[in-house]
């Protein structure tokens, strides 16, 4: 399929100048993004995301587009500005890196991530936050829901969760809300597109106890962190910035109880949450 440039607002931000000014140099030098991919030794689509501001362009890329167009370091001095600004939309952003991700990596401390969460959990969580009217509690649970639907196509991403026990102790939405969602995590404790891991209590303090971090991998084999706190969240793109949070999950993931381990200490909690219309019959 023969690429259609799009319109682009080179003055929107520094990611978009830096793609305006790749397709305006590549296309002076009559090149085309196949051929431009291969004196790269880049791809095509790459290439093309990054002449409309959807992807931030990879570390190596400005030195290569320098030499390539013999620009001195204009595409480095670009560059630096673009890693260090925030995208205008950022959870739009993770939101569509999420929908197509080969593999999702998720630590979640108080809340469960709402990749696994119950409509129940969803809607319990939701109605306790301030402000939001029942149309808008039912559209954000909606939402919160069709993010699974991935899940159960026949081509679902790989999702590896490790989940803070204080989210398993934590009653929300009820004793029988808290069991279903406990026997649901059960579920998908250790089946081929889904392992969860549960950091105890007596592991103690780590890194990534303030907040919530998703590891996102596309297609492309390039990764996106996405770090959130109680108001805000941050899309990281850059390399170097990615590689930090990783480090920071594969400590956690080391020191996270096993998956048999797990799977018994959500079982224990479930106990905690029994009534008798859940318990076994």
């Amino acid at each position: 399929m023969k690429f259609k440039p799009q319109a682009l607002n080179p003055y929107l931000s520094a990611r978009h100048y830096f793609g305006s000014e790749q397709r305006r140099h590549r296309e002076r030098a009559d090149l085309s993004l196949v051929r431009l991919a291969e004196i790269l030794n880049s791809s095509k689509s790459t290439l093309a995301r990054i002449e409309t501001a959807e992807l931030m362009p990879p570390p190596d890329l400005p030195r290569k587009l320098d030499a390539a167009f013999g620009t001195d370091e204009h595409f480095h001095d670009l560059y630096q500005l673009a890693k260090r600004e925030a995208h205008p939309d950022q959870y739009r952003r993770y939101m569509d890196f999420e929908a197509s991700s080969e593999i999702i990596e998720q630590y979640g401390a108080q809340v469960l991530p709402g990749l696994l969460q119950t409509e129940a959990y969803t809607r319990a969580f939701f109605g306790f936050l301030p402000g939001l009217t029942k149309e808008k509690l039912e559209e954000r649970v909606a939402a919160r829901m069709a993010r699974q639907e991935r899940q159960r196509s026949d081509l679902p991403p790989y999702r590896w969760a490790i989940i803070d026990e204080s989210a398993l102790r934590r009653p929300v939405g009820g004793r029988e809300c808290m069991f279903n969602q406990l026997a649901s995590l059960l579920r998908q404790v250790d089946t081929p597109d889904s392992k969860v891991q549960v950091m105890p209590f007596s592991a103690g303090p780590h890194s990534l106890m303030g907040g919530a971090l998703t590891l996102l991998t596309l297609t492309d084999g390039s990764t996106a962190a996405y770090e959130e706190g109680i108001e805000s969240g941050h899309l990281y793109e850059d390399l170097e910035a990615v590689k930090k949070w990783r480090k920071r999950y594969e400590v956690l993931r080391a020191n996270a109880l096993s998956l048999t381990e797990s799977a018994e200490l959500i079982r224990k909690a479930m106990e905690d949450y029994q009534t008798c219309d859940t318990a076994p019959s």
